[in-house]
């Protein structure tokens, strides 16, 4: 278990550094997180290297017995580079270049980008590959974050069109006929002729957006994976790592597919943020973490935990006394086994002056080093249950391309695809049952329950799974908008919705609608949940059931003929179909009634009270967490505000 600071000592005067690594040894910390952002430091003119600042930092951290995570310094060209090179500067879909000066400004498509970074990398890796104190190795730094997964400049718009070319074949008749081009007369005579799509009057073709989605992903998992390619060269037994930010099922790149070239996936936690009026909601935070579990389906870091107030130009709200080591604390709980708070000291300089660290710009040790300290004291405590797995029967599974397909078109303007994630998420969560949020390609062996919230896309090979999973015992639970359309993003002729399911879910969506705020409607239930009332809302899909059985159906004079809530018995199993959105008392029932046709052991908690077990056998413990600003109770241990108890299990009457 590595517990240590993200520490910039490039930011500082050099006579800090001793009295800086004492305090870090002072906290508790076994290592330091270096040299992200230090590419014009290693090579201040092009190709003269020096690495001897970074030399003296790690010498002096290994006598006090530190580890160190090294960071390849991509997100942050040189401005000599930028001078030389002024292609490697992405663009906005105006066409004008993102001037240096930030971050993240790189095209993920310029060659002079690949070739450069190969050079700073590879300089590092020969310099530093005996080096026994680096146990890791971070590429890049948040590959998409703010807006840098989208770049409209002229080198994606040729890579686009060989991405194109070599999908089709070199066949554009083959792309003409998949994307159904003669609509409004859009035929191409040659991959040249295929624009990006950046703003027209109306809208681009679903499937061109699609594949553009998909082309963005693909841009940055290739540039992942050569760094990750690059360092294995090099350093035999490295560890890669990569610090992915919040937001990940919003943006234009899949982060599993990023994963799959890395040993560990990191995560940087912000569980509140500059312009925020107050933290995410626990549940939302420990979705977040759910997710970056699910990425690679393994514990994961957190190479960014927060102990102040964040922000840019906008100053943030500042953590209350416990708030945050009980968010460290939540991490650890949910999976992460290695953390490291950003950071040691608040920056006096530059962009982040606002981003508070664990010192402040005064350099005084006050409340949040002494919080720090006592985390890092307890929490190596339970490195042997905290490195076991965590163990969850239900998982929330996504696909990167149904994800994308609602961006393109969002068909409610109340949807929010990860927001409905998190309603399902929240049912277990209250319940303290642990969720995995997995993508599609996943191994399903071992759950006993899956929702599919608007998987659009119909994929045959992910729907054969389904079924086989649903037959072999489990539960299933399908969503409005699941399976509407094939992989072109693009509706099926002859097919009945949803796509290939509907003889299997024993229903098919015989209309469609999509509401507004204020346009909800009534839903009565029947059969297992007879006399249960409530509303739903969002979208609604009108159901005929072939099959399957009515739990609830519309309430309204038009669709009463319509069920809205299903469920049919597969083989061992069971498939519900959700046809709209419910309101939490209603969700509840019907969730809960698909968790006890799998006993799970629902453990409900008071609002804001959060238990997680760890480890197996007698060597297991509880996690009690208390997200509340006010004492709070649970099975009779009283936890202050902001509180959390680790208890050892076979200790628990």
């Amino acid at each position: 278990m590595f517990l240590g600071v993200d520490y910039y000592p490039e930011q500082w005067s050099p006579s800090m550094l001793e009295g800086d690594l004492d305090n870090i040894c002072e906290l508790g910390c076994n290592a330091i997180r270096i040299a992200e952002f230090g590419w014009h430091l290693m090579e201040k003119t092009e190709g003269q290297f020096d690495f001897s600042f970074f030399d003296h930092v790690i010498d002096r951290a290994k006598a006090r017995g530190l580890s160190i995570v090294m960071g390849t310094p991509t997100a942050t060209i040189p401005a000599w580079l930028a001078k030389k090179h002024p292609e490697i500067l992405s663009e906005f879909e105006d066409g004008s270049k993102r001037v240096f000066g930030g971050r993240h400004v790189y095209c993920f498509n310029s060659p002079a980008m690949y070739t450069y970074s190969q050079r700073i990398i590879r300089a590092m890796a020969e310099h530093y590959k005996d080096e026994k104190a680096i146990v890791a190795w971070q590429i890049d730094n948040e590959l998409g974050h703010e807006d840098s997964d989208i770049c409209w400049c002229g080198q994606c718009k040729q890579a686009f069109q060989r991405y194109l070319h070599e999908k089709f074949h070199g066949d554009i008749q083959a792309l003409n006929e998949t994307y159904g081009t003669t609509f409004w007369s859009q035929e191409y005579n040659d991959f040249d002729e295929i624009p990006l799509p950046a703003r027209t009057i109306t809208t681009h073709n679903p499937a061109l957006r699609l594949d553009w989605e998909r082309f963005r992903s693909q841009s940055i998992e290739r540039f992942a994976a050569f760094q990750a390619r690059l360092l294995r060269e090099i350093i035999p037994g490295v560890t890669v790592i990569h610090d992915f930010p919040g937001g990940g099922l919003q943006k234009h790149v899949d982060y599993s597919a990023v994963s799959k070239c890395l040993d560990i996936a990191a995560y940087n936690n912000y569980p509140v943020w500059g312009g925020q009026r107050e933290p995410l909601a626990p549940h939302e935070i420990a979705f977040g973490l759910d997710y970056i579990r699910g990425l690679k389906g393994q514990n994961f870091w957190i190479t960014e935990a927060i102990m102040g107030a964040q922000g840019h130009d906008v100053t943030g709200f500042s953590p209350r006394p416990n708030q945050a080591k009980m968010w460290a604390y939540q991490g650890m709980a949910r999976g992460c086994e290695s953390m490291f708070f950003f950071r040691y000291r608040g920056a006096t300089k530059g962009a982040e002056q606002f981003c508070y660290g664990i010192l402040d710009a005064d350099n005084v040790k006050r409340r949040k080093f002494y919080e720090v300290q006592s985390f890092f004291h307890t929490i190596r405590q339970y490195a042997s249950q905290l490195e076991t797995p965590v163990e969850s029967k239900v998982a929330i599974v996504y696909d990167y391309d149904s994800l994308a397909a609602f961006r393109i078109q969002r068909q409610s303007m109340l949807l929010d695809c990860q927001g409905e994630m998190q309603k399902y998420h929240k049912f277990f969560y209250d319940r303290n049952i642990p969720v995995d949020v997995i993508p599609a390609d996943r191994d399903l062996s071992g759950y006993q329950m899956l929702i599919l919230p608007q998987m659009i896309i119909a994929k045959p090979e992910f729907q054969e799974k389904i079924k086989a999973f649903a037959e072999q015992g489990g539960t299933v639970v399908l969503t409005w908008r699941d399976f509407v359309k094939d992989s072109d993003n693009n509706l099926v002729l002859g097919k009945q919705i949803p796509v290939d399911f509907d003889v299997f879910a024993g229903v098919c969506v015989a209309e469609t609608e999509s509401l507004q705020q204020g346009q909800e409607f009534p839903l009565v239930g029947e059969g297992a949940l007879a006399g249960l009332q409530g509303q739903g809302g969002i979208f609604r899909d009108m159901l005929l059931t072939q099959g399957a059985e009515v739990l609830l159906r519309y309430g309204d004079a038009f669709y009463g003929e319509f069920a809205a809530v299903t469920r049919k018995t597969q083989g061992q199993g069971s498939v519900y179909y959700l046809g709209c959105d419910l309101e939490e008392p209603v969700l509840a029932r019907v969730l809960k009634r698909a968790a006890a046709e799998q006993s799970l052991p629902l453990e409900p908690s008071q609002p804001g009270v959060e238990v997680v077990y760890r480890g197996t056998g007698e060597d297991q413990i509880r996690m009690i967490l208390n997200h509340n600003a006010r004492e709070m109770g649970y099975e009779g241990e009283i936890l202050a505000p902001f509180q959390c108890v680790i208890q050892p299990v076979s200790n628990i009457q």
